[in-house]
């Protein structure tokens, strides 16, 4: 933990950096090494952010301003251009720190895709420059109370009754993580041929109300609340065909997916290190085992030998999926069946990820003891915020989506959840 002095070096320097601009990172190699000096930082009092439920808003400038919220801006638009590769091993080293902050730029990098999708050469200069000087996209997506994630209410529409240059934004939000925090706030709604738009709405602007009440017992300090919509007026061009990123084929809903699987990671390897710590430094050997220490005792050796495994799986089904967006990024053209095998390799990876997430969280109280029940210690926000964030879509579904993909040769449906 920082002394006071230090404490108040980081808030100066934070300050500093927010004056001059954010850090612009010029290659992956970089983004790597600011996210591991990064996570260091973060991970200081990740536990007493949760257990207090103390919002990171000191924290998040530290993050966006490290310039890693920027790193998939496109070369061609003064970014690094990292690969999926890269982005992946970045939000995995932020997550084992603090999963609440590596889920923050979540949707945002999703949002910088839509940009690079869909936007006009205008656009792109003029967002891509508001990323690269450190601002944030926070997200108003999901809607509670519908029939489905994809049965949304909210509407983006045309002004009617003003200028041809503005559209109209009316609906409520929930699961909105990021949009406490945001400089923009991107909301999805439909028109009226029910096609998808993304309105990117500037924080203050009129109508737009961002609500703290998220109370969900994992992934506590995400803010992952309301957002309500009245009349919100949005100009044009801040207005984003949503429905291209899926109607066409696109790396998007990859992207979305593999961001969370690289949380879910994060979060296990988070969960296995402090299971190792607590067994090593305080656990005690059950008396049948014969041993001084519990670090030897062989039912304990043996089950974290098998955890190990099953992370280090993970991992590999994580890269290799990253590796495969690569690949075909790498192409000119991007096929059906191209996104179809995207899918299916960050599905593998996602089923393991999630399950290994949960494993190793329930674990660690097993082999660590009773001892690591204690609430000083706070261990159970491994579990919580495993079980909070894997709830994102049901990892059910992916054993169906590869299992038909390989056995049917069924091409997973186009949207953010594949």
């Amino acid at each position: 933990m920082a002394t006071i002095d230090e404490t108040e070096a980081l808030r100066a320097g934070t300050v500093a950096e927010a004056a001059n601009g954010a850090h612009v990172i010029g290659s992956d190699a970089e983004a790597l090494a600011v996210a591991h000096a990064l996570a260091e930082r973060l991970a200081q009092e990740a536990a007493q952010r949760d257990r207090e439920r103390r919002l990171p808003h000191e924290e998040i400038e530290w993050f966006s301003q490290s310039g890693l919220w920027a790193i998939t801006v496109p070369k061609a638009y003064g970014g690094a251009g990292a690969t999926y590769q890269t982005l992946v091993e970045v939000v995995k080293i932020v997550a084992a720190a603090d999963p609440s902050l590596g889920q923050l730029p979540q949707n945002h990098f999703g949002l910088v895709d839509v940009i690079a999708l869909t936007g006009t050469d205008e656009q792109k200069r003029h967002f891509f420059g508001e990323i690269l000087a450190g601002k944030r996209f926070g997200n108003g997506f999901s809607e509670k109370g519908t029939k489905n994630v994809l049965d949304l209410k909210t509407r983006v529409t045309r002004d009617r009754n003003g200028d041809d240059g503005h559209y109209v934004v009316n609906g409520t939000k929930f699961y909105s993580t990021g949009a406490l925090f945001a400089h923009y706030v991107p909301v999805l709604g439909l028109d009226e041929d029910r096609k998808g738009w993304l309105a990117y709405i500037p924080k203050g602007t009129p109508g737009l109300t961002v609500i703290d009440d998220w109370s969900g017992f994992g992934q506590r300090t995400t803010a992952s609340g309301t957002v309500v919509l009245d009349n919100v007026r949005v100009p044009a061009s801040h207005v984003f065909p949503a429905h291209r990123v899926s109607d066409e084929p696109t790396l998007n809903g990859p992207l979305s997916q593999i961001i969370q699987a690289a949380i879910d990671a994060g979060i296990a390897h988070a969960a296995l290190a402090d299971t190792l710590r607590f067994v090593r430094e305080r656990s005690r050997p059950w008396i049948d085992s014969n041993v001084e220490r519990a670090s030897e005792d062989p039912l304990t050796v043996r089950e974290v030998g098998r955890l190990h495994i099953d992370l280090h799986a993970a991992d590999a089904l994580l890269e290799r999926a990253a590796r495969t967006l690569d690949e075909i990024a790498a192409q000119r053209v991007t096929t059906e069946d191209d996104v179809a095998r995207a899918s299916v390799a960050v599905g593998e990876a996602k089923v393991l990820t999630t399950e290994i997430a949960l494993l190793a969280s329930e674990k660690l109280f097993e082999l660590a003891g009773t001892q690591a029940t204690l609430e000083e210690h706070n261990l159970d926000r491994h579990w919580r915020n495993a079980r909070t964030h894997t709830l994102h879509d049901p990892v059910r579904w992916k054993y169906h989506l590869v299992g038909n993909y390989y056995l049917n040769g069924v091409k997973p449906a186009r949207h953010p959840w594949n």
